[in-house]
């Protein structure tokens, strides 16, 4: 996530207008927000690898693999005569978007671990060039604590959300049995079945007081968010300095590896999701690190924000199926952020971190049976129609305000 100075991004932008030449689409809203003058967010995306990097053939499968996946890859984002933000189709210079750093030679693994861990903090904060489309790939080639080598993805988030650039990675990919066959993955979709007349007026009865909550939740959550983007702030704590210019503060990343088998096995024990068991765990280290080593219990008021997928999905979708006219789930960003409140310690002594994602799962729960999500992102697009990118770019950045303070402390 990047801000620079505002006339420095205001340059970057504006001078690609152009005014003649060929358009793939027009870029989302959702796109324009996350790079405008004022705001850029990118995504990093690590990948381990267990051999040594040959990084020879990276250039051919850019171009006859990772490219062809989707224009927006090959592609700009100007403005049009009318100053109608639009995707244009440029001849890439693989060489510009390729990266090999090198670092000192000889050491060990756990030094490795420091130098790729600066390396993702130096990237992580600079600007992608807007001249060349919105990626680059980074390749180290000196072995780590975890891997022999690794791959860097830095993506603008205009390109799309983590749905459609997972689809994209693993479009890049292959099965080790077969290569010739399709990726597939498990399905959440069940068997249908045909309901009885009395028992679906039994369920429209039954559904009454699951509708007036969902109601509720929708004004109450949607207040809420509204209160908090515009008059409400959170406590000053180990997480939230408070003081102004945050987000030009150096930041440091941070990695910490979890055993997805464990994570199963907490699913499993408590009927929850694998994203519950996420969010609890970050809830929990969160609340953790903001006692700051203390004896005394620190439950200062702190708000998450939270991103939800808004796709009518089961599983997963290819980028064949995501391109195609009138997709299940088209590619691009198809997302909603809900602010939740983080859950509160107990005692500092006997703190349960299974407790976290019970009460994880709870809060995102009673989130999802609510269209506040939905409103929020109309209340967006409102705005931004009718008092311009801007001024909706700015409301935008208030609700990402923990996220620098997070980074920057």
């Amino acid at each position: 996530m990047n801000i620079g100075s505002e006339a420095q991004n205001r340059n970057m932008v504006n001078e690609l207008n152009v005014d003649e030449g060929e358009y793939s689409e027009p870029v989302s809203p959702t796109g324009q927000y996350f790079n405008s003058s004022e705001l850029s967010i990118c995504v990093l995306a690590v990948l381990d690898s267990d051999i040594p990097i040959d990084d020879s053939p990276a250039l051919a499968l850019l171009k006859d693999v990772f490219l062809p996946i989707n224009p927006r890859f090959s592609s700009l984002m100007v403005k049009d005569e009318n100053g109608v933000k639009q995707w244009k189709k440029v001849e890439v210079k693989l060489e510009d978007h390729v990266n090999i750093p090198n670092f000192p030679p000889g050491l060990l693994p756990e030094s490795y671990d420091n130098h790729l861990s600066n390396y993702l903090s130096k990237i992580a904060m600079e600007q992608l060039p807007h001249n060349r489309p919105l990626w680059n790939i980074h390749i180290i080639k000196y072995p780590t604590s975890n891997a022999a080598g690794n791959l860097i993805f830095k993506l603008h988030h205009s390109l799309g959300d983590g749905f459609s650039l997972m689809g994209a990675l693993l479009s890049c990919l292959q099965r080790a049995d077969n290569p010739s066959v399709p990726l597939t993955f498990p399905s959440l979709t069940s068997a249908p079945t045909t309901p009885s007349l009395s028992l679906k007026t039994n369920c429209i009865f039954k559904n009454i007081p699951n509708v007036l909550w969902s109601a509720f939740n929708t004004v109450s959550d949607f207040g809420w968010s509204l209160l908090k983007s515009s008059y409400v702030e959170d406590d000053i704590s180990l997480i939230r300095s408070g003081g102004p210019g945050v987000e030009f503060k150096p930041i440091v990343v941070s990695t910490m590896t979890f055993s997805l088998d464990h994570i199963k096995q907490i699913k499993t024990k408590l009927g929850v999701t694998i994203n519950d068991v996420i969010t609890g765990i970050i809830f929990f280290g969160t609340r953790l690190y903001m006692q700051g080593g203390s004896n005394k219990l620190n439950n200062e008021n702190s708000t998450a924000l939270v991103l939800l997928n808004t796709r009518n999905i089961g599983g997963y979708k290819s980028v064949k199926e995501m391109v195609k006219p009138n997709p299940e789930s088209a590619w691009g960003n198809q997302f909603g952020f809900l602010h939740v409140s983080l859950p509160e310690l107990t005692t500092v002594q006997s703190c349960k971190p299974l407790d976290f994602v019970w009460k994880a799962q709870k809060l995102i729960q009673r989130k999802r049976n609510s269209r506040a999500v939905f409103l929020t992102g109309q209340l967006l697009e409102c705005l931004r129609k009718f008092t311009g990118p801007e001024v909706c770019y700015f409301n935008f950045m208030i609700y990402i305000d923990l996220v620098f303070d997070i980074l920057a402390e």
